[in-house]
């Protein structure tokens, strides 16, 4: 499964507003429960019960926030950029800037793993995760993501 087979054009936000986890997970979840259908605070719930296991904040400026609901039949995948950046509980203690937002229907263990295994891969590219920053709107991002979509 490639990453933009689930990351909605909708659902790229290139210029986030929040300052705070909770802020961005509430942002980010906007597009995200609109698309997939399910209720806005249900979602926000899901993503800052499975933070408070350990900060999904991986460190070098990513986070990828994650969670599974009940009754989703779709992965919807979601990007955010802020560009001032965010104390997001990152291992390595410093600002988040880009984040990849991931929700996932409760069964679907094996699907999940593998999409956070391949962002994770691509982010550790610093050409990549530059553009990324950089990206001045939504069609940026989706041509950095495809073209390094086609790589992996």
């Amino acid at each position: 499964m490639k990453v933009l087979d689930v990351l909605y054009k909708d659902a790229i936000l290139t210029d986030l507003k929040a300052n705070d986890k909770k802020g961005i997970l509430e942002e980010m979840a906007h597009p995200v429960a609109t698309i997939a259908g399910v209720n806005h605070q249900e979602l926000v719930r899901v993503l800052l019960e499975r933070e408070q296991l350990g900060s999904t904040g991986i460190g070098g400026g990513i986070g990828i926030p994650h969670g599974k609901l009940k009754n989703l039949d779709k992965l919807v995948l979601s990007f955010g950029l802020s560009r001032k950046g965010v104390d997001f509980d990152a291992m390595d203690n410093q600002l988040t800037f880009l984040f990849f937002l991931l929700i996932t229907p409760e069964n679907s263990t094996g699907i999940h793993l593998k999409l956070l295994a391949r962002i994770s891969r691509f982010l550790k590219n610093e050409d990549i995760k530059e553009r990324l920053f950089n990206a001045s709107n939504r069609e940026d991002v989706i041509k950095t993501i495809e073209e390094v979509d086609e790589e992996l």
